[in-house]
């Protein structure tokens, strides 16, 4: 029985370091942005009790997912990473396409580790994709060296 009991203990709290992961994070954040969008970023800024002095300016971005509806937007169609960067064993950054049927949408999480548990550190979204790609494709940019 307490053998039982250490596995079982040993099993969730594997579970909850798992879970604030970023990766983790981000998984539970777009499962739950597929149902309701303004309660997924909430919630991913609930990982950092620090963001409770920045409430206005979550419910703007709140305001902003929750206008994507099918009949503005089109159809959510999901996601796809973009890139993640590691600027340090504490600091990260990911970066998502979120697909709708009328436009892509760039989601940029950034997640910080202060010591044992990550937590978002700042949550932001653009539609700018196609000048960025555009400006990608310029001559400027390709290695002509390569043959």
């Amino acid at each position: 029985m307490k053998k039982l009991l250490f596995i079982i203990l040993i099993s969730i709290s594997g579970n909850l370091f798992a879970q604030s992961e970023p990766q983790n994070l981000l998984n539970i954040f777009f499962k739950a942005y597929e149902k309701d969008a303004g309660k997924a970023v909430k919630e991913l800024y609930a990982t950092n009790k620090w963001t409770e002095r920045a409430k206005d300016d979550i419910e703007k971005i709140v305001g902003i997912v929750n206008g994507f509806t099918e009949s503005y937007m089109g159809k959510y169609n999901g996601y796809e990473i973009i890139t993640t960067k590691k600027f340090s064993e504490s600091f990260m950054l990911y970066s998502y396409l979120v697909k709708y049927d009328r436009q892509p949408i760039r989601f940029i999480f950034k997640f910080y580790k202060p010591s044992d548990k990550w937590v978002l550190y700042s949550f932001s979204l653009d539609d700018n994709l196609d000048d960025e790609i555009q400006e990608a494709a310029k001559l400027f940019y390709l290695d002509l060296d390569k043959k």
